[in-house]
């Protein structure tokens, strides 16, 4: 897959930072159960995608959801752009590992959930569900029902449906862990492409070491709920990353 150059324009995304950010849970957590997250200390600049690593338990979920704003840090803050995240952000948009559509909803429906709950006039809304889809090659599939759908078409849904809010910061959880590896490859260049042509800031979390060096232009790898390594992907491979993270 080949790896495209940054962004050779003014990014549309806004950088993150995340200033000695530090989440524990109580006591009541298993030991099986990760204990948490931090100090960490990242940026990640505008525009940039951003791929993160770890084995479970290393914090990459207690990552995910202080940046999505569903927790907040016990110590430190968490930046996008020049204003802190304190909750769920409308500056920025989770994709996770299942698409989580309204079956009852039709394709369109589904990419337009967000905008209406925004209050968009509905020529608004319609013209940026059909743009979205068009970006996400499902031109034409806006009357169709989630049942008609194959797991990669859902996806893509699930992925308009974020870029239809047209976010700063787009945050995917292991998003095309559950397909084939055919669609896994096709979907990943996609994701490639929409990045490009929106200049999104992206912070992608997997288990697949070889999809976070295909895909990221810099790789994090979390041990322990602390960075073990921090390395644009170009300097990396799969061996480098494996040591890493077993320590």
């Amino acid at each position: 897959m080949p790896r495209p150059a940054a962004p050779a324009t003014l990014p549309q995304g806004e950088s993150l930072t995340l200033g000695g950010v530090t989440y524990r849970y109580g006591r009541s957590r298993t030991a099986t159960t990760p204990a948490g997250l931090g100090p960490l200390d990242l940026r990640v600049e505008a525009g940039e995608f951003l791929c993160v690593v770890g084995p479970s338990g290393s914090g990459k979920s207690t990552l995910l959801s202080l940046l999505a704003g569903f927790l907040r840090p016990q110590v430190g803050e968490i930046r996008l752009g020049d204003r802190p995240v304190t909750g769920p952000d409308p500056r920025l948009t989770l994709v996770q590992q299942e698409a989580a559509l309204f079956p009852w909803r039709t394709v369109a429906g589904n990419v337009a959930f967000g905008l209406e709950r925004l209050g968009l006039p509905r020529a608004e809304r319609g013209a940026r569900v059909a743009e979205t889809l068009r970006l996400v090659g499902l031109e034409g599939y806006g009357p169709r029902r989630v049942h008609e759908l194959s797991g990669g078409q859902r996806q893509r849904v699930s992925l308009a449906r974020a870029l239809a809010l047209q976010p700063r910061l787009l945050l995917l959880d292991e998003p095309f862990s559950a397909l084939d590896d055919r669609t896994r490859t096709v979907l990943a260049d996609e994701l490639l492409g929409i990045w490009w042509a929106r200049k999104i800031t992206v912070v992608f979390v997997t288990h697949n070491l070889e999809e976070a060096l295909a895909l990221g232009q810099r790789v994090v790898a979390l041990r322990g709920g602390e960075v073990a390594l921090d390395a644009p992907a170009r300097e990396l491979n799969v061996a480098r990353l494996r040591e890493t993270l077993e320590g």
